[in-house]
């Protein structure tokens, strides 16, 4: 069953979010995950949150999203993020 990491990003350092951007990639594509959503228009169609950056990666199971998670490749980088970004993050499984 596939399961989906979702997050939601509002960018405080551009310059420094870009350089973990251009890192991710690879971690994600060597657990064989997919981006559906990068960045992209959001609108809001029902309630009161404003979502910032929305990325959703598509991974073949929860043990395979969760092994990318906490990879000593991921982990190498996550700082970037919690740098330069202010963000929520979960994962759910998909049907």
């Amino acid at each position: 069953m596939s399961a989906y990491l979702i997050a939601n990003v509002n960018i405080q350092n551009p310059d420094l979010y870009k350089n973990y951007s251009n890192q991710v990639l690879d971690t994600v594509v060597r657990y064989g995950g997919k981006f559906l959503v990068r960045g992209g228009k959001t609108d809001l169609l029902e309630g009161q949150w404003i979502p910032n950056r929305t990325v959703i990666i598509e991974f073949s199971d929860i043990d395979t999203l969760n092994a990318w998670y906490k990879s000593p490749e991921y982990q190498s980088i996550i700082g970037i993020r919690e740098t330069a970004a202010i963000s929520n993050v979960f994962s759910v499984e998909g049907i």
